[in-house]
């Protein structure tokens, strides 16, 4: 039922809970996988990937008049379940009732892409340093730039929702974009699926391209080869070593052992027999 020149009937902050535990608990017993997003304390995202999100949707002014009660929304746990696949984001929403919002992102243009990994080429190391966003200030800068980088901008995002806001984003929509920067605390590698692209793309020129960044790898990233035999349990030519022959302790002639020739082996062979 919609309210165009009245006020929403006033619902508690308890019942809405008890109602929309109430509808979760039934989409569960239908087999559906209900994801809510839950916060510790207000924060909303501490990740590179989560953060970076959130800040890139409050760069742009679209969207600053919906934002601060999307905030509060997330906060208080009123998105009860969100789902992120290929391209589209579901998600429901507990306000007066409880809301259907449906968030479609467009996949990141081709040329773009290739853009972003070719300048990228080189500056990330591995999978685990991309997805821990632990790479240089120059491939976070290329990512992260508006427009031109790996998140949405205003009109690349589309939006609906159940609730009869009037608004072109309403307070669901915008808590469920927030959740969407919680999330990717987690799982960062659904915001690549969103954009449906490959994050794999990005270390395609890790061998060969030149790095964004000048820096060296750091120390604790460079292997010493002189525990090898540690590590492996193996005995590497050079490595091993007597007791009497180790730094600080002269060998005795015993220890020095010169390597026998073939005439020599075949005189203590002849040796032997005639014993």
């Amino acid at each position: 039922m919609a309210y165009w020149n009245e006020w929403r009937p006033y619902v508690s902050q308890a019942a809405r809970r008890r109602r929309a535990a109430v509808e979760m608990a039934k989409l569960k017993k239908k087999g559906h996988p209900v994801a809510p997003v839950i916060l510790q304390g207000r924060t909303i995202a501490s990740t590179f990937w989560g953060k970076a999100w959130c800040d890139n949707l409050e760069g742009y002014s679209d969207y600053d008049n919906r934002l601060p009660r999307g905030r509060t929304y997330v906060r208080n746990g009123s998105v009860v379940d969100l789902q992120i696949a290929r391209g589209e984001v579901s998600a429901r929403v507990s306000g007066s009732d409880l809301y259907k919002v449906k968030v479609d992102i467009v996949p990141v243009p081709k040329p773009r892409w290739k853009s972003i990994c070719r300048d990228c080429a080189g500056g990330i190391d591995s999978l685990v340093e991309l997805l821990q966003g632990r790479f240089s200030k120059g491939v976070m800068e290329r990512i992260c730039r508006q427009r031109s980088g790996l998140f949405p901008a205003p009109e690349e995002i589309r939006f609906s929702c159940s609730c009869p806001d009037w608004a072109s984003m309403c307070k669901h929509v915008a808590a469920v974009l927030y959740g969407i920067g919680s999330r990717l605390d987690d799982k960062p590698e659904l915001l690549f699926r969103l954009r449906k692209v490959d994050e794999k793309d990005l270390l395609a020129g890790a061998a060969t391209g030149l790095p964004i960044s000048g820096k060296k790898p750091a120390a604790g990233k460079v292997l010493d080869t002189t525990d090898l035999s540690g590590i492996f349990g193996l005995d590497l030519a050079g490595e091993t070593e007597s007791e009497s022959t180790k730094p600080g302790k002269a060998a005795s002639r015993r220890d020095v052992r010169k390597p026998r020739t073939k005439k020599a082996r075949g005189k203590g062979k002849r040796g032997a027999r005639k014993e």
